[in-house]
């Protein structure tokens, strides 16, 4: 079960926008991250939630999404995530950011997995200026975001597929706009 939720968390970059997610829906994913393991138990992050349509828009162009693939514009316009969770590090309670990198992957992948658990989808993004959100959003001087997560109901179709001889994990989209993501085989990552 929980290899069939990690094939289908990919990191969408297109979503159905009139399947609004709920606040009610996201405090649940924030809930999950709670039983999220933590460096030195600090659990460092609190959660900006965004659902209202105002917001969404609000966040929506400080991101930039899908930066191997420059000649697009994803996501495609109509269709936008319905959502965000924006994680912020509390600096008052430690300041140091690198020192709960892997944390917030590990708060991220727990929201994502929650989230295709729901029959929502969502995508990790980490291009984005962190004083242009805080300002935005009014975010306090100690909250950092360190993250954002885009949620919706997915809209697109990924395929995942083998890495080719030339080694490329590079993902791509064909001419019918179907996305694909070469996965390295489990040969090439054993030791």
């Amino acid at each position: 079960m929980l290899k069939d939720l990690l094939k289908q968390n990919r990191s969408y970059r297109g979503y159905d926008e009139n399947r609004k997610i709920t606040r009610d829906e996201l405090v649940e994913l924030v809930d999950c991250t709670r039983y999220a393991p933590s460096s030195v138990n600090m659990q460092p992050f609190k959660y900006y939630l965004a659902c209202d349509a105002e917001t969404v828009a609000k966040i929506q162009p400080l991101t930039k999404w899908a930066r191997a693939l420059p000649e697009l514009t994803l996501p495609h316009p109509g269709h936008c995530p319905t959502a965000f969770i924006v994680i912020c590090q509390e600096t008052e309670w430690h300041s140091s950011l690198p020192r709960f990198q892997r944390d917030v992957g590990i708060v991220a992948q727990t929201i994502l997995l929650a989230a295709v658990e729901m029959g929502l989808g969502g995508c990790m993004i980490g291009n984005y200026d962190a004083g242009e959100v805080r300002q935005a959003l009014g975010l306090a001087e100690h909250l950092s975001p360190v993250l954002i997560v885009a949620l919706g109901k997915p809209d697109e179709t990924i395929v995942l597929t083998e890495v080719g001889e030339d080694g490329s994990t590079d993902y791509y989209r064909d001419e019918q706009d179907v996305h694909y993501v070469p996965k390295r085989s489990l040969k090439d990552i054993l030791l």
